[in-house]
């Protein structure tokens, strides 16, 4: 399988909906970041569902290199080297 597309260095921070789903975009393709809008088509990635339990905060992944997909797990520090105190 190819590599996803790095949306953003970055997790997206998205005010969610307790027991609303969505489907975050895994390929890093959409222009609807960090959920998908479809344009994996033919490229061998799916969305992920995902479907908080409590309403709040939630930190979406958008280096799409996550090992707790769809949501952020500090892998995109790798991508971009040392960050300043406080940086996500």
């Amino acid at each position: 399988m190819n590599e996803p597309v790095i949306a953003q260095t970055s997790p997206f921070a998205v005010q969610v909906e307790a027991d609303k789903t969505y489907w975050w975009c895994a390929c890093g393709k959409s222009a609807n970041q960090p959920f998908c809008d479809g344009s994996h088509k033919a490229s061998g990635f799916t969305p992920l569902k995902h479907t908080p339990a409590e309403a709040g905060t939630a930190y979406f992944c958008g280096c799409k290199r996550s090992a707790n997909p769809p949501l952020c797990d500090g892998s995109h520090r790798k991508l971009i080297g040392p960050q300043p105190p406080g940086a996500v």
